[in-house]
C-alpha cells in the first residue's frame, strides 16, 4: 500500500495573505478619509462663525497728558469677538457649539462687500469709533470739541465695478472735477447725473486704515474713471437733498462722510488688531475715568459694548451673546449693553454678572453712580 503525502495546498488557510488584504483595504480607506479631511478643510463656505473674543481693560490703552491723568481704581473692559470664515470641516462642530453663532456671508457683509475688504472696513470703523469716543468724553467733561466734514470716505467697492480699479477702502474723495467734496451727499450730487460711458475726474487722498485703528493720511492724487451702466436691481435710496431717482451712471462704491475733530487736549487710544465700532462706549468711559477722578467704576470690573457718536448716543452692535461669555471669563460684575442686545446678553448671563441696557452715555453714567 502506498502512502500519498498530504496536499498542502488543498485545505490549509493562508492567514498572511488575508491579513495583507485587510491591511491594504484599511490603508485605502484611511487615505480616502485623510484626503476628504484635507479637501474639506480647504473648501471655504459663505458662512462665518462668531465666537467669544477677549475682554481687556481699556485704561492701559488710553494716553492723556500726565497733568490731567488720574490713577484708575477698578477697570472698564472693552470686549470683542472672533470672526472666521468656515470651511466644510468646521461647519458641523461650530453649529453644535453653544458658544458660537453661525451667520451667512450676506448677513455679515451685506450684498456688496467682498470678504477681502472686511478687515480694512473693521479698522476704518475702529478709527471712527476712537474719534467719536474722544469727542463724546471730552464734550461731556466740558471741553470744547470742534468737528469738520473733510470728504467722502470709501467704505467698500463692488468687485468688477468701475470704482474697484481706482479706489480702496479708507481713501477719501476730496473733489469731483473742480467741485470740492466735504460729505457723502456732496459726492452723490456731483456724480448723480453723469451718464454711463462718461469719464469723471476724482481727487483722492490715498489714506489707509491701519490695524491700530488709525486712518493714516496720504498724498492726494487725481485719477479718472469711466462710469458703467447702472444694474437694474440696484436700489436708489440716498436720503440726500437735491437728489431724486436712480443715478444715471454706475460707479460701484459705498461712501461715508469723513469727519475730523479738533480736541483741546491730546488723547490717544492704542488698540491693535481690533476692528469694528463696538468699543465706542467702553473707550468713552475709559477716557472719562482717566480724566476725572479715576473712580468711575467704584473699584468694580465694568464691561461695556456699543457704538458711540459724538453726542453720546449708544448704538447696537453684534455678537453680544459671545461678548457676554468673554466678560464673564474676565471677571466683570457689570455689563452695559445697547437695549437692542439686552435679551441676547441675558441669554448667557450668570449669577455674578449684572447686565444693564443703555442707549446714551448719560444713562451709563447714572447706572454707575447708582451702583456706587
Amino acid at each position: 500500500m502506498t502512502n500519498n503525502p498530504p496536499d498542502n495546498n488543498a485545505d490549509v488557510k493562508e492567514p498572511g495573505k488575508r491579513r495583507s488584504k485587510k491591511v491594504s483595504i484599511f490603508v485605502v480607506i484611511l487615505i480616502v478619509v485623510l484626503a476628504a479631511v484635507v479637501i474639506s478643510s480647504h473648501i471655504q463656505l459663505n458662512y462665518y462663525s462668531i465666537t467669544p473674543g477677549d475682554a481687556q481693560p481699556v485704561g492701559p490703552l488710553i494716553t492723556v497728558p500726565a497733568k490731567d491723568s488720574h490713577k484708575i481704581r477698578g477697570k472698564v473692559l472693552l470686549t470683542d469677538v472672533f470672526v472666521s470664515q468656515l470651511t466644510v470641516l468646521q461647519m458641523i462642530p461650530t453649529l453644535l457649539s453653544s458658544n458660537a453663532q453661525v451667520v451667512s456671508g450676506a448677513e455679515l457683509l451685506g450684498p456688496y462687500t467682498p470678504p477681502d475688504q472686511l478687515s480694512a472696513q473693521g479698522y476704518v470703523e475702529m478709527a471712527q469709533s476712537q474719534a467719536a469716543a474722544k469727542a463724546a468724553a471730552l464734550s461731556h467733561l466740558g471741553y470744547p470739541v470742534s468737528e469738520t466734514n473733510v470728504g467722502a470716505l470709501v467704505f467698500a467697492t463692488v468687485p468688477g465695478a468701475p470704482a474697484s480699479s481706482v479706489l480702496r477702502v479708507g481713501e477719501i474723495v476730496k473733489a469731483v472735477g473742480s467741485t470740492p467734496i466735504a460729505t457723502a451727499c456732496d459726492f452723490i450730487r456731483a456724480v448723480h447725473s453723469d451718464p454711463p460711458g462718461s469719464t469723471i475726474k476724482l481727487s483722492v487722498e490715498q489714506s489707509t486704515a491701519t490695524s491700530a485703528g488709525v486712518i493714516a493720511p496720504g498724498k492726494v492724487v487725481v485719477t479718472t474713471v469711466r462710469l458703467a451702466r447702472r444694474p437694474p436691481s440696484l436700489p436708489s435710496v440716498t436720503g440726500c437733498s437735491g437728489v431724486s431717482g436712480p443715478s444715471a451712471g454706475y460707479l460701484g462704491v459705498t461712501i461715508q462722510t469723513q469727519q475730523s475733530f479738533t480736541y483741546p487736549i491730546p488723547v490717544s487710544i492704542a488698540t491693535s488688531d481690533i476692528g469694528g465700532p463696538s468699543a465706542g462706549l467702553a473707550m468713552t468711559l475709559g477716557i472719562m475715568d482717566k480724566l476725572s477722578s479715576g473712580n468711575l467704576t467704584r473699584g468694580r470690573v465694568v464691561a461695556a459694548t456699543g457704538t458711540i457718536d459724538p453726542a453720546g448716543n449708544v448704538g447696537d452692535v453684534g455678537g453680544v451673546a459671545q461678548k457676554t461669555i468673554a466678560v464673564e471669563r474676565a471677571g466683570a460684575t457689570v455689563f452695559l449693553v445697547p437695549p437692542q442686545e439686552y435679551r441676547a446678553a441675558m441669554s448667557k448671563d450668570n449669577r455674578t454678572l449684572h447686565i444693564y441696557p443703555v442707549s446714551t452715555l448719560d444713562q451709563a453714567l447714572k447706572i454707575l453712580k447708582h451702583l456706587g
